[in-house]
This record gives structure tokens, sequence and C-alpha cells, in this order.
């Protein structure tokens, strides 16, 4: 099971909730996927506002865990303030920390990232940070004491795929928390390479959302990470330069 924090989940895939087509789809999306958790930004969301619509209205939360992240923030000072929004509107104590240093890219700030953690760690939240494939700032990161590491595959939405294995090799075998990966994810072969690649988890949005037929993707994605962590736990066989039989060579009759 997928631990975070105190918390266990069965499902690793950590779901997105922005830009599907309806509130239906999405709802339907969400539900073949079996995602637990679900993630959206509290900037997009009028949650004081009881006239707007609401997609959190469409889902029975009490089988949902939700991870309000701080999108649209520069700084950390916004990033904290838009969690405390969060935690004060009663939806969670669990945060996706999201500061972006580069409006091209939109890669995350690593330092307004470290301080934005550190400020509400010391706050009490589950502080699960967004970072870019940096294996040193996801150690930084980890000892900080945040409950998570969450670096981006490739650029947010790009669906590009997994661009650096190694660098995200490196930080999941140093990581003593989970390691979700998280943005840039476009097909559920990136997904299941993710898992292979010994993830906890992944994170994703856009591949199923903007797909031709996002609940169709849901399920696809939820049958890839499936297979993935199961071909990690199983262990592939080594690479080998040449050929080799699969059934053995003695015994054979001969011509």
């Amino acid at each position: 099971m997928l631990k975070i924090a105190n918390q266990t989940f069965n499902s690793r895939l950590l779901l997105g909730t922005g830009k599907y087509p309806s509130f239906e789809i999405q709802k339907e999306a969400v539900r073949v996927s079996e995602a637990e958790i679900l993630t959206f930004a509290v900037r997009r969301m009028n949650i004081f506002e009881e006239s707007q619509p609401n997609f959190l209205e469409q889902l029975d939360l009490t089988n949902y865990k939700l991870l309000p992240n701080t999108a649209g923030a520069k700084t950390a000072e916004e990033a904290v303030r838009i969690a405390k929004l969060a935690k004060a509107s009663g939806l969670c104590d669990m945060i996706k920390v999201e500061v972006i240093g580069c409006n091209k890219s939109l890669l995350p700030d690593p330092v307004e990232t470290l301080k934005a953690s550190e400020i509400l760690l010391e706050e009490g939240f589950i502080v699960l940070p967004y970072t870019s494939d940096d294996v040193v700032l996801a150690k930084r990161l980890e000892d900080l004491g945040v409950h998570a590491i969450m670096p981006g595959a490739s650029p947010i939405g790009s669906g590009k795929g997994i661009l650096n294995p190694l660098n995200l090799k490196f930080i999941i075998e140093q990581s003593s928390v989970p390691v979700i990966i998280d943005a840039g994810i476009g097909s559920p072969k990136d997904a299941a390479y993710a898992m292979e690649l010994g993830a906890d988890a992944v994170l994703l949005n856009t591949a199923v959302s903007d797909s031709k037929d996002p609940v169709k993707m849901a399920l696809a994605m939820k049958m890839a990470i499936e297979a993935g962590r199961l071909g990690f736990e199983a262990g592939r066989i080594k690479e080998k330069e040449y050929g080799e039989a699969s059934s053995p060579m003695q015994g054979m009759v001969s011509s």
C-alpha cells in the first residue's frame, strides 16, 4: 500500500481534477481510475462561494483524500497563504507545494519551494513538494522533513513523458519517503515506466483530461500503474548483448 505520513492508500494513482470537458466526464474518469487522492488548484476554485459550480459537490468525499495544491504561487509567501486558505476551508491538512519559477517552462522554483515547505512543516501541514528532477534538491527537501517528494517527469502538461530516468532513479534510490512522479506524463507507457523505475505513485491530470476519451484513459492509466508496480516488484531480467535461447539446448533430439 502507498503510505504518506500516517495515512495509507490502495491506489498508487493520484488524479488531478482540472480541465475536463464536463463534470459528468470528470466524475466518471475519477470513478474508473479508482484513485483515492484527488488534487486541485485552490486558486482556481471558489471554495467560499456557494453559488459557483464546484466539482467537489459531484463526488462522495468520504471516498477520497483531497490534496489541494498551491498552483499559481510565485513565492513561498504566496504558497503558504494559499495552503492556509485551503486548511481554513476545512478541505485538508495535506498540501502539494507548487511554486513556479519560470513562466515559459513552468518549472518549479527550488529556493521558494524549499522555503515554503519549511514554513508549512512548522505549521503542521503534511507537505508534498513538486520539484524538478534535481537529486540534491530532493535530498534537501527530505532532510527538511517533507512527507513525499514529487519530481516532474517533464514540464507540466507537456506530455513528453520521462526525460531523465537516471535522475529519477537516483532520487528514488536515495529517498526514505514516497516518491511520486508528477507532471509531464503523456501516456500509459510513461506511467508504467515511472513505476518500473521504482516510484511509489504517479500524479497526473492533463494526460487524462485532455485525451480524446478521458474515461478510457483514466482506466488505462490505472492499469498501467498497477502493471508497472508489479513489474518493479517482480524484477526484470538483465539486458544481454546477444540473444539467449529460452529453452535449454541440452538433451535436444539430433536431426
